[in-house]
């Protein structure tokens, strides 16, 4: 069936959630989100009114003079997002049901609300605020990059700083769950990756049913636990002494992960926490995609985007904005690179090859080789993820 004029349309079950500048359009079935302008709003109740395309067309230019609008490619971009049930009379295929969610309706909201209001929202950027006030007063406990060292013997501190990794992330991951359930919203926790590394990810799709406003307390909740941990975690390094054993190497590589991750969440050229805060404040969306466009007509050599995405004209000066943050993400990265990563990994290289020196009938040779095989495993499990990240790029 081809679109004309005279079709007459009629959407899947929606909702329309007004945003900071145009609208978010909810597809009930599928549980996709677009967002699209007031005109396109329009349009949609026209149809869904009983009006032809061309009487919706000739209606929306009266209304908006100075827009350009195309009623016909309109409705086939609706038709490409399965957003239409019925057409001419002729019941379409309806779009792929969204699986089961449910998940963690278990935690009871108040527990989330608990944590999550306008009085814990003041106790948390008190915190954050003693963070970079016992950094200042004490910069002994900003976090160094031998700090991962936990133990002598290298093989046990790659799986200690795992495990320790693991459960801040989940902590971290957990702030989101309980924000997003003190607004009664269900969610859950899917696994994802970071370069060869396991971690958790909470699925925060259901926020776009809040308000703009409500959405950035789900953002920063899992920094908001973040924010704690290193508080305390600092308190503690400053209430035990040097000599507190294994107890304080363990407060040491609190600091120093919880640190290097809420550091991460600043590198916004990446769909970090912070990114989605910028997003949703400024009311812009797309912009890392709409910020790699801007790179590409900027340098010509770099490969453009089969797919350009659409930027809307009052969005320039953000995007213009936001390719500022982007590059300075970069450069924080590469602090953190140089910083952290590269001396770590130099470090325990330095540590290994002195240990091969004490020959196979010691501890300290089986030691290195154990930690020399960890540290294989890690870089062929890097080049195998960049490999996949590589050819993924190539086919899109």
């Amino acid at each position: 069936m081809n679109l004309t004029s005279n079709s007459i349309l009629h959407l899947v079950p929606i909702e329309i959630h007004k945003d900071k500048k145009h609208y978010i359009v909810e597809a009930e079935v599928s549980g996709e989100f677009y967002e699209m302008p007031e005109v396109c709003i329009d349009a949609i109740n026209l149809m869904n009114k009983g009006e032809s395309l061309g009487r919706t067309e000739k209606l929306l230019k009266e209304k908006y003079p100075t827009e350009e609008i195309d009623i016909l490619d309109f409705a086939q971009q609706l038709l490409e997002l399965h957003l239409i049930a019925e057409m001419d009379g002729v019941k379409l295929d309806p779009p792929t049901a969204q699986k089961s969610h449910s998940g963690f309706l278990w935690v009871p909201q108040k527990l989330g609300q608990f944590f999550f209001n306008r009085y814990t929202n003041s106790v948390y950027s008190v915190l954050f605020l003693g963070c970079i006030v016992l950094f200042v007063l004490n910069p002994s406990l900003f976090p160094h990059y031998k700090d991962l060292f936990i133990f002598d013997l290298m093989v046990l501190n790659i799986p200690a700083w795992l495990v320790l990794s693991f459960l801040l992330v989940l902590i971290h991951e957990f702030g989101h769950v309980l924000a997003i359930r003190a607004y009664q919203l269900p969610t859950k926790l899917e696994i994802g990756h970071r370069l060869f590394l396991v971690v958790l990810e909470t699925d925060m799709s259901s926020s776009w049913k809040l308000p703009a406003k409500d959405r950035n307390v789900l953002y920063l909740a899992g920094l908001r636990f973040d924010t704690v941990i290193l508080f305390f975690a600092l308190i503690g390094q400053s209430i035990f002494p040097v000599g507190s054993g294994i107890f304080l190497s363990v407060l040491k590589v609190v600091v120093l992960d919880t640190f290097i991750r809420m550091v991460y969440q600043c590198c916004i050229y990446m769909k970090t926490d912070l990114y989605y805060v910028f997003e949703n404040t400024t009311g812009a969306y797309n912009l890392i995609e709409n910020a790699q466009q801007v790179f590409r007509n900027l340098f010509t050599f770099i490969k453009p985007a089969r797919q350009k995405e659409v930027m809307f004209e009052e969005e320039k000066g953000t995007v213009f904005t936001y390719t500022i943050f982007y590059v300075l993400g970069v450069g924080l990265t590469l602090s953190l690179f140089f910083g952290y990563y590269l001396p770590q990994v130099l470090f325990a290289m330095t540590k290994i090859h002195h240990c091969f020196h004490y020959g196979p009938s010691t501890y300290h040779f089986w030691d290195a080789a154990l930690s020399s095989l960890q540290l294989l495993i890690g870089f062929l499990l890097l080049l195998y993820s960049l490999r996949k990240k590589y050819i993924k790029k190539q086919n899109i």
